[in-house]
């Protein structure tokens, strides 16, 4: 029988402005989380580009722009799965209510937007959100286990 991998239990979080160019920050945070848990490069490469996508977008939509406000990213894991938790005050909205993106049409024929949630989509295993005392709320799962 071979032996299953475990991974440490950990809670890390960054707090980031809506700003774009702080995404590097966001990426190192990601890789030294990583880096500590034991995952393999393919995976934590696909987690920064799930994360990437998601922030992103709360930093481009959430809020009026050039307003200064922050957004918060807690990462957790307790050896079997991985959770982040993307939290803002902006603008409500669900990501999760969007349409599945059509990816047999082509460039031209399809709709604008739509492509980072499916992305997110396809990289996380749970994708989950909720309102809670005016601020958006968006939890992605990833297991690091499988059976």
């Amino acid at each position: 029988m071979a032996d299953i991998q475990t991974y440490p239990t950990v809670k890390r979080q960054i707090s980031l402005p809506n700003d774009i160019e702080t995404i590097p920050q966001l990426n190192e945070f990601i890789d030294t989380v990583a880096e500590e848990i034991g995952l393999d490069m393919p995976l934590t490469m696909s987690l920064n580009l799930a994360l990437e996508e998601a922030v992103v977008n709360v930093m481009e939509y959430a809020y009026p722009p050039g307003s200064k406000e922050t957004l918060q990213i807690e990462m957790g894991s307790d050896g079997e799965q991985l959770t982040f938790i993307i939290s803002d005050h902006g603008v409500p909205f669900d990501p999760t209510k969007q349409a599945e993106a059509d990816t047999t049409l082509s460039v031209e024929e399809r709709a604008i937007g739509g492509l980072g949630i499916h992305l997110v989509r396809q990289i996380m295993d749970v994708i989950s959100y909720e309102r809670i005392d005016g601020f958006n709320v968006l939890t992605l799962k990833k297991k690091l286990l499988t059976t």
